[in-house]
């Protein structure tokens, strides 16, 4: 029952957050859809923060990753044709599963709160405010905008298909499938409390495979800009910072939670590939299938 009603306290609050988004939208007087669209995200964002910090708990903000870009998306549809619903088709696949899974692993405002936000919390107690503000909140919204500076692009010039649309459109669809093997994997493992460290289905070929999917997802829609208006090139920019708070922010923080926390994850890092799914190292594995015969 507390479960259902966070969830409902977290619904109108992103229902009054897009209220506030569009008013900014059609306050502001720029000529530049972009520009309005960006004011009403920071706005929304902001809005949001302000509720996270009402309820004690920054996961009010972890949907938003996956809803932002789909409310975004249809406002920059030019014309509606074949390439047009195939770039929404992908998006709403990726941040409707993502959004789900979400819901999935929430367990109410009073009793689940990302453990990140909580070792944040912890250890820059003084500097919490502003850490809240800009590292969870603003930060990730900016590099939600920037992945999806080629979609915005996309939508405005989409005419035809090509070569290039349907191989990013089967990058970011594998992407998202990617992550929701992953997922449902991960979900099944935090239900065996006899298993130390999860080394199967995907995850015995990547450390971090739903994050190589979140990666890989963005690549793809970009590629699929290329399709249509690749003088826009440099707009990789923000698959590459997307990449970058993976390797540097989200990668390190989850390998040391999880060597403090899980026994063997030491020997499970050292055989498994960080991110890009590969065949896990065979002298490694065997090693440790030797030292698990022994024991």
């Amino acid at each position: 029952m507390q479960r259902a009603k966070s969830l409902i306290v977290v619904f109108f609050i992103y229902l009054a957050a897009l209220f506030v988004g569009i008013l900014t939208a059609v306050a502001l007087p720029f000529d530049s859809l972009i520009l309005r669209v960006l004011a009403a995200d920071i706005a929304a964002t902001l809005f949001v923060f302000v509720f996270s910090t009402v309820t004690k708990n920054s996961s009010v903000y972890d949907p938003y990753w996956s809803v932002a870009p789909l409310v975004m998306a249809p406002f920059f549809v030019v014309q509606w044709n074949l390439p047009t619903v195939l770039l929404l088709l992908v998006l709403y696949y990726w941040g409707i599963r993502l959004t789900l899974n979400w819901v999935y692993t929430f367990k109410g405002l009073h009793s689940y709160e990302d453990w990140r936000y909580v070792y944040f919390r912890e250890r820059f107690p003084r500097l919490w405010p502003l850490v809240n503000l800009f590292g969870i909140h603003l930060m990730p919204t900016m590099v939600v905008f920037l992945v999806m500076i080629p979609a915005f692009l996309f939508l405005q010039n989409a005419e035809s298909l090509s070569f290039l649309i349907l191989l990013g459109a089967a990058m970011s669809i594998t992407a998202a499938s990617i992550q929701l093997v992953s997922d449902t994997q991960m979900h099944r493992f935090r239900k065996n409390p006899d298993k130390a460290v999860l080394d199967e289905g995907l995850w015995r070929y990547s450390r971090h495979p739903n994050y190589f999917g979140e990666i890989l997802m963005w690549f793809g829609v970009y590629v699929m800009m290329l399709g249509v208006a690749s003088e826009y090139w440099l707009a990789v920019f923000g698959p590459l910072v997307n990449l970058l708070m993976f390797i540097v922010v989200s990668i390190p923080l989850m390998e040391n939670r999880q060597l403090e926390r899980r026994a063997g994850y030491s020997e499970y890092k050292e055989r498994t590939p960080p991110l890009i799914p590969w065949f896990p190292s065979a002298h490694k594995e065997e090693e440790t299938t030797a030292g698990e015969e022994r024991t």
